[in-house]
């Protein structure tokens, strides 16, 4: 490419939850009445399967479904979604402890870092901090719904994301693009990567379709890859250092048609890692994580079959088969190379806590998209500075999930090595000795947009049994206005217990409207 070849052709080498978002959204924001138009190429092997094993998604997804043009209903039908509100830990304060806390989506009530802790001290410490700042955790223990049937689209009483079946996911998404969007779709195998005289991707090569030219090309072949690692080979930052978890063991649960949902994913601990459950209409996601260093497959096994027996029994044992998937903890050295972007797992990939994959994949289109290379010329330096912030923000997100580890008081060798300083990344050391005289803040936080804010790091501090920093107290004032606060917050969880209807109630109710089924039909 020359400096001043435009970006017109842009090239998703991969599918998937990653590459048909990555195709939908750039597609979505392409102005069809330009008189030269961006054209979006998706090329998928027809040979990789989805790796579907129940997803969670934050809030964004609303933001992202509607921009693509998704109706909520079809997509809760479509994908067997349901609604999360958030994630609850069980156990992972101290052994066998009965614990459990909650990181809800919805922020705490307004007023400054101080009066937020305020509000939780002078009202009644022995209750949940989130539940003395956040009427969503009275909604979650009730496994309410963020929302009423007769609310629009993607609104709702509560902030929300979902729950969702990740391959009826990727296929909903493939029809939306091909159909609605105008993104080309080519079953093929990338057989090679052609690249110009100036190192630029110039086309890939494959088996049946022969020569995919493109301007911009966007990685999204998985762990391997292919382009932005295999043809141009940028380094993988390996954070399992950081971060132990390398294996899981995923089951799918079916559940029986008038079951409880749960409102929000469930992470229990376990000797050597932790277990998710994740509620969807007709079925159970249910996987153990864990550390291969610390917990043989078939201790991972056991474990598993523990918690099913205990909390999702029935069903014939026998029966029963666990899929296994290895994974490394980590990120590459760059994101973005010459005219080659990574997305999803070719950009790198951490454990599953905190359900941090799809959003990754939002907010990297998003920043594609944000500032688009309108030629060549500028390319470099959008890469540069893409690969700056998404390098901190992989940082951090390593730091939030390493907290939850660190903070915890369990004694198996596992946990206590992960308090070992050594494996706790300096600016978390920092902002751990911050913490001990003040609470989180956005001074702690430098980007406008954190992936995780400092409310975030409020609920898991407290929630994990931290002590609140006295000198905090002090700058609060009269205890009247907290206490006022949280009297509020406590009026609207009721307000919305009584008029929210469980989220199997809502889900049912879609489903059996008849406008429903014309919008899946349609």
């Amino acid at each position: 490419m020359t400096a001043n070849t435009a970006v017109r052709e842009v090239v998703v080498v991969g599918g998937g939850t990653a590459g048909w978002l990555a195709a939908s959204l750039i597609a979505a924001r392409t102005n069809e009445s330009a008189a030269d138009p961006i054209r979006v190429t998706l090329i998928e092997s027809p040979d990789i399967p989805t790796i579907g094993v129940g997803e969670g998604t934050w809030p964004t997804m609303r933001r992202t479904l509607e921009r693509i043009g998704l109706d909520e209903r079809r997509f809760l039908l479509e994908c067997d979604a349901s609604f999360k509100q958030g994630s609850r830990f069980d156990g992972w304060v101290a052994d066998d402890d009965g614990s459990s806390y909650l990181h809800p989506f919805a922020p705490p009530i307004p007023g400054s870092d101080d009066a937020v802790l305020a509000a939780w001290i002078y009202t009644d410490p022995a209750k949940s901090f989130a539940a003395t700042v956040s009427p969503q955790a009275a909604v979650c223990a009730q496994n309410l719904a963020p929302k009423q049937a007769s609310m629009p689209d993607y609104a709702g009483a509560l902030n929300y994301g979902y729950h969702l079946d990740a391959v009826k996911f990727a296929a909903l998404l493939q029809r939306h693009a091909t159909s609605t969007l105008g993104v080309r779709h080519i079953r093929d195998h990338v057989t090679a990567v052609d690249s110009d005289a100036s190192g630029d991707i110039c086309s890939v090569a494959t088996r049946e379709h022969g020569s995919i030219r493109g301007d911009l090309f966007v990685d999204c072949s998985g762990h391997a890859a292919l382009l932005l690692s295999g043809h141009y080979g940028i380094e993988f930052v390996d954070r399992s250092a950081v971060l132990f978890n390398d294996r899981a063991l995923a089951a799918q649960v079916p559940v029986e048609p008038d079951s409880v949902i749960a409102s929000q994913t469930i992470s229990t601990a376990h000797a050597a890692g932790w277990i998710w459950d994740i509620g969807l209409p007709t079925r159970r996601g249910i996987g153990c994580v864990y550390s291969s260093q610390h917990c043989s497959d078939d201790e991972a096994a056991a474990t598993l079959d523990r918690y099913l027996a205990k909390n999702a029994p029935g069903g014939d044992k026998s029966e029963r088969t666990y899929r296994q998937i290895s994974f490394r903890s980590g990120h590459r050295e760059k994101f973005w190379h010459r005219n080659c972007l990574a997305v999803g797992m070719s950009a790198g990939f951490l454990e599953p806590l905190e359900a941090s994959a799809i959003v990754l994949v939002e907010l990297s289109v998003e920043a594609l998209l944000d500032d688009f290379p309108e030629n060549r010329a500028v390319m470099d330096i959008q890469a540069a500075r893409f690969n700056t912030l998404f390098r901190y923000r992989w940082d951090r997100i390593i730091d939030f999930l390493k907290l939850h580890y660190v903070l915890s008081k369990r004694q198996q060798p596992y946990w206590r090595e992960h308090r070992e300083p050594a494996s706790i990344p300096p600016h978390l050391m920092d902002l751990l000795e911050l913490w001990k005289h003040r609470t989180p803040n956005i001074r702690d936080l430098s980007q406008i947009d954190e992936v995780f804010p400092a409310a975030s790091y409020q609920y898991v501090l407290y929630g994990m049994g931290t002590a609140p920093p006295v000198s905090d107290l002090l700058k609060t004032g009269s205890a009247e206005q907290p206490v006022q606060q949280a009297e509020q917050v406590s009026m609207m969880a009721r307000r919305l217990a009584s008029s929210l209807p469980t989220n199997r109630a809502l889900l049912d109710a879609i489903r059996s409207d008849p406008a429903s089924r014309q919008v899946v039909s349609g």
